[in-house]
């Protein structure tokens, strides 16, 4: 039988005893949590490793939530993310939710209902990435089907390995516009270290070779920034 997925948590709070309440509950409850004390620690651990939802304090030293929400949603616009806040100031929340917060939630809280809010939002995560995956695309004179990992001109198929896949996949969804670097390292190899990044570089080179077919279709480097799928 398949193991069920262990959701990862980033968990950022100053306050040492909720944190180390808060991240007993949730690995009861079968989360694997990585609690961090403040702000730069926590955006230096959400570059280190893949999280499925990140549990943010506003208030915090060295950088606080709303800035370290900033900085995670420009690697990930669609990480699902929850701030933990004593301040229930009316601003404080507007601002919370105008940075993407999926919700905001002030101390004290009840434990409990935390956690049906963290499964309730991971279950539309999930449905929302099953939905994308069925996506298929038409790149000039190709058909692209991530869920078969195909990639078809004309009478030839080309079988693309599960990375060239993502990678394929994500420039697809960011067609004629720029996909960060940063973004597709995260997502596809769990980090981007010099080595990730060489390895990428390795893979786009081969997407260029399938893709050289047609001559309206290239992967433009953006220098320092990312890769831009030009396509019809």
């Amino acid at each position: 039988m398949e193991e069920a997925k262990k959701y990862k948590i980033l968990l950022c709070e100053d306050d040492t005893n909720l944190g180390m309440v808060l991240k007993n509950y949730l690995e009861l409850t079968d989360y694997d949590v990585t609690l961090e004390r403040d702000g730069r620690l926590g955006l230096a651990a959400f570059q280190r490793e893949k999280f499925d939802i990140c549990l943010l304090d506003v208030m915090m030293p060295n950088m606080d939530g709303f800035t370290l929400a900033e900085a995670i949603r420009d690697v990930d616009p669609d990480m699902p993310l929850f701030f933990l806040s004593a301040k229930t100031m009316k601003e404080d929340i507007i601002q919370g939710y105008k940075l993407g917060a999926d919700d905001y939630i002030t101390k004290p809280f009840d434990s409990e209902v935390l956690l049906l809010k963290i499964k309730a939002i991971l279950k539309r995560s999930e449905e929302e990435n099953k939905i994308n995956d069925n996506i298929e695309f038409d790149l000039g004179s190709y058909h692209f089907n991530p869920r078969l990992r195909e990639l078809k001109i004309g009478a030839t198929v080309h079988v693309l390995s599960p990375k060239e896949n993502e990678l394929l996949k994500m420039l697809a969804e960011h067609k004629n516009d720029l996909l960060p670097r940063e973004k597709s390292l995260k997502k596809i190899w769990g980090s981007d270290t010099y080595f990730n990044g060489r390895s990428m570089d390795v893979y786009i080179a081969k997407l260029r070779k399938y893709l050289r077919e047609d001559a309206q279709i290239e992967i433009v480097n953006i220098h320092g920034n990312g890769f831009r799928l030009v396509a019809p």
